[in-house]
């Protein structure tokens, strides 16, 4: 694979001539193996050396300059956090980050997980979130919103992207996942799907996740709709990992700033 050029996939909600924003694939990367070839996780067993050039690139191609995205130490969570520069020492345990500072890139990881992507055009306030199925029920986009209101966004103006996850059709879990979210809301229902077996439902992640935010009173929340499962040219995916019995898994990375 090793494409030898990024292109990431942009959606027109958050397009603005002072924002620039990428749910980027795993391609255009330097790094090989089940890694190949644009994986920005440093959680992950491969070449420090290669994932740092990967990230590099991300960032350059947001802003045309040699500046890394900042990415949180995600623990499915609904911690957000507020930042306007570099971390100083090691990145915080949360699973959303928010800035108003032009040049600051903020960014997401994900292999099967929702990356979120956020902006108020008007108030020059961005964020990004990571979205798995605990932080989505937790609350890590409420959390992101009201981060976003702190520093002079407003909801009422917050357009919200969910990035390429995994679609329903590969989302299978036990009836007591279901159980979960249905105790939380009745209306959670239509999230889910029967499985193969009588004891298995199939869970609309992206789907929740668009729900959640527009809930919020948001001005628009859509969802890019790729399924980084079943599609292994374009995506990582840890489920498919898992079923491949693979011995390891990338990352790949949403991007967002203010120019």
């Amino acid at each position: 694979m090793n494409q030898t050029t990024i292109q990431p996939i942009v959606h027109p909600l958050l397009e603005s001539n002072g924002i620039a924003h990428g749910f980027f694939t795993r391609q255009g990367g330097v790094s090989t193996g089940v890694y190949d070839s644009l994986n920005c996780g440093p959680g992950s067993d491969d070449d420090p050396a290669a994932v740092q050039e990967n990230r590099r690139r991300v960032g350059a191609w947001l802003t045309g300059r040699d500046i890394a995205p900042l990415t949180a130490y995600q623990v499915h969570s609904p911690r957000a956090v507020i930042v306007d520069g570099p971390w100083r020492g090691k990145p915080p345990d949360a699973d959303a980050i928010v800035t108003k500072t032009a040049g600051v890139v903020i960014a997401a990881l994900a292999a099967d997980c929702a990356p979120v992507l956020l902006a108020d055009k008007d108030a020059g306030v961005v964020a990004a979130a990571h979205a798995g199925w605990r932080g989505a029920f937790a609350g890590v986009v409420d959390a992101a919103v009201d981060a976003m209101e702190s520093i002079g966004a407003d909801r009422s103006r917050i357009h919200a992207v969910v990035g390429p996850c995994i679609a329903q059709k590969s989302y299978e879990v036990g009836r007591d996942f279901e159980t979960q979210f249905l105790a939380a809301d009745r209306d959670n229902e239509q999230f889910f799907k029967p499985g193969i077996s009588l004891e298995k439902r199939q869970f609309d992640l992206a789907g929740y996740v668009v729900n959640r935010a527009l809930s919020l009173g948001l001005a628009d929340a859509v969802a890019i709709g790729a399924d980084t499962y079943s599609e292994p040219d374009l995506f990582f995916s840890y489920r498919r990992k898992q079923h491949r019995g693979e011995h390891d898994y990338a990352r790949m990375i949403s991007a967002i700033c203010l120019a």
